[in-house]
This record gives C-alpha cells, sequence and structure tokens, in this order.
C-alpha cells in the first residue's frame, strides 16, 4: 500500500474517531441521569396579604436535577456518587417533553392547594375547599380513552355521577368490570364535553388486576378564602415541596418565627389530612441541602412494606456526605411543627 494511501485511511480513521466522540458528548439517548438539585428560599415564592416572612433563617425546599444523558453523561454517571440512570419510559411513561411539563404543574398545582388548605386549618383561618374533579396528567397508549382525552383536562364525572374525592371515583371505576363502556364527563379549556370508552385491565404492583380507565390522575380543587394566599412556582414542577410550602404559609399566617434564624430544608408531599407523603430522589435532595447550609432536614417517613422510608434513606445520604445537618422523621406536618415550637 503506497504512503498516500496509508495517510488517507489514517486521517479517516482520525476524523471518524473524532466524530464518534463528539457524538457521545453531543448526541442525547432516551435516557436521564437524576442528579442533586437545588435547595430554594421557599419565601422567594410565597405570600400572604402581598407580604413576604422576613424573619431571619429560612425555609428550603429541594429538588432534583434531571438531565438528558448522552453516551458519554451515562458512563460518567455510573462512577459518580448521587447519580442515578433512569429511562426516558420510567421517568416518563407515554408522555411527550410537552405533556410530561404540564403534567408536573398540575402536580404542583394540587400540591399548593392542600399545602393553603392544610396551613389555613392550623391556622384556624377560615376557608372553602371543594372537589372539582380530576386532573388527567396522562392517558395509556393502551385505554380506549387514548386521543379522547388529554392531559390538564378534568374529569367531573363517571356515567353522570359526581365525586367527593378522587378515591370515590376509583372506587366507582373498580366497581365495573373489564370491557365495561363507561361515560366521562370532562372540561378542557372550560368547556364541557363527553367520551365513551370500555375499561381496560389495569396491573397494579402486589394488587390484584382491576378495571380502570387508563389514566394517571391527580386532584383538581378549588379553595377560597379572605386572606390572599399566593405560592408563584411558574419555573417548578411536582408535588414534593408540598411540606415546606404548608410550613412557611403557616409562619406567615400565624405570626410565629418558627425559623428562629435556623436553616430549615425539607420535602414530601402533603395531603389533604396533614399527613406527609414519600416522594423520590431524597439522596439528591439531601445533598442539595446540605450544600446550601441547611442545619435540619425533615424527611417523610410513611412505611412502605418492602422498602426503605425516606427517612431512612435520608439517613444514609447524610453518613455518605458526613453532614452535620439533622435529619428529621416527620409523618404529618404537625410533627414538623412541634419539632420547631419545642
Amino acid at each position: 500500500m503506497s504512503r498516500n494511501k496509508k495517510d488517507i485511511i489514517k486521517y479517516g480513521l482520525v476524523i471518524l474517531l473524532s466524530i464518534l466522540v463528539v457524538a457521545s458528548v453531543i448526541v442525547p439517548l432516551p435516557y436521564y441521569i437524576e442528579v442533586p438539585g437545588s435547595a430554594e428560599n421557599v419565601r422567594d415564592f410565597v405570600s400572604v396579604d402581598d407580604k413576604r416572612n422576613k424573619n431571619d433563617g429560612s425555609f428550603m425546599l429541594t429538588t432534583v436535577g434531571i438531565r438528558r444523558g448522552t453516551l458519554a453523561s451515562l458512563i460518567t454517571a455510573k462512577f459518580l456518587p448521587f447519580q442515578d440512570v433512569i429511562s426516558q419510559q420510567d421517568l416518563m411513561g407515554d408522555s411527550t417533553d410537552e405533556e410530561y411539563d404540564k403534567l408536573t404543574k398540575l402536580q404542583m398545582t394540587s400540591s399548593e392547594n392542600m399545602a393553603k388548605k392544610v396551613a389555613l386549618e392550623l391556622a384556624g383561618e377560615p376557608y372553602k375547599f371543594a372537589f372539582k374533579g380530576v386532573y388527567v396528567m396522562n392517558v395509556s397508549d393502551t385505554s380506549d380513552f387514548k386521543g379522547k382525552l388529554e392531559t390538564g383536562d378534568i374529569v367531573t364525572k363517571v356515567d353522570n355521577q359526581t365525586f367527593e374525592s378522587a378515591k370515590e371515583f376509583m372506587d366507582y371505576v373498580k366497581s365495573k368490570k373489564v370491557g365495561d363502556v363507561v361515560t366521562v364527563t370532562y372540561e378542557r379549556d372550560g368547556q364541557e364535553a363527553e367520551a365513551k370508552g370500555k375499561l381496560m385491565t389495569l396491573k397494579v404492583k402486589d394488587e390484584e388486576d382491576r378495571p380502570g380507565i387508563g389514566i394517571t390522575l391527580t386532584d383538581s380543587t378549588e379553595l377560597q378564602t379572605d386572606r390572599d394566599v399566593v405560592i408563584h412556582t411558574e419555573d417548578i414542577g411536582g408535588p414534593s415541596a408540598g411540606l415546606m410550602f404548608t410550613l412557611e404559609l403557616y409562619d406567615l399566617l400565624s405570626g410565629k418565627d418558627l425559623r428562629k434564624g435556623r436553616e430549615i430544608a425539607g420535602t414530601g408531599t402533603i395531603n389533604e389530612d396533614g399527613s406527609v407523603g414519600s416522594i423520590g430522589g431524597i439522596d439528591k435532595k439531601v445533598v442539595a441541602a446540605d450544600s446550601e447550609g441547611a442545619t435540619i432536614f425533615f424527611a417523610p417517613n410513611e412505611p412502605i412494606e418492602g422498602s426503605q422510608t425516606n427517612y431512612e434513606e435520608a439517613v444514609e445520604a447524610a453518613k455518605k456526605i458526613d453532614t452535620k445537618m439533622k435529619i428529621v422523621p416527620v409523618k404529618t406536618v404537625q410533627d414538623a411543627l412541634n419539632y420547631l415550637e419545642k
């Protein structure tokens, strides 16, 4: 082989290798990487009667960062602490990027109303709280309602029956049989419409198969009060800030200084009865809180059959990073208040 041909092959291989290296860094794959996110002062998001909390210290909500994976970043993540690879299917299900973004915003809207309701009740403030229906967050590809219902629709009736809670809605559907035709009444952009379809088989872990519409849902609620209670969360989605929003709102509504100059972080969903629900990625949230100087971290301690509680996961993460931050288990908002007021 002539020298020129060898040079051409050599340069060709160099170019090909360069292309592969660049591709491994910039070409996204259908995987995401969960990493420690941020710990943000809740006072920046919450106001009551146009006033924000000016007391020293802070309540901090914590987040998990989500990055689109490339070949290079996925390989790197395997060797770095507090980084987990998750498939696009596991993260988003059948949702598109736009639907997933809308889904997390719906979860946040539901969480905000629950936080307001619980905080107002704890502070002894009058309010009216109504269940409007269930938000459609996602429609399964195998559902008979695919193409009929959309993310963001509010289901208000099934077979002309209204419900007082999401549980009543699900109990009614479960009382039917797979293959039964149901009529779903829903609202979209303020307009009421109906859709008919057959119930499908839902497979639920550790439970018997049951009939279902084939949607992921969250409560659609309406809250009215004389106080001007506002939560601004344009850039944040999901329900996991519920506990911290509740604490911030209660602090403002009650006039108490729960912070006492302390840097307090935490996470957990908030339910109508004041109980605190589990969330994902708590190890990464512990890291984020520690990075922002938090001295207290509230972790949900809801029992999970066959798995660690969030609190147990948080304690393990705290040991790994050797933080002096106190990990406090909570099952209810009142548990957090009792700790802060003692």
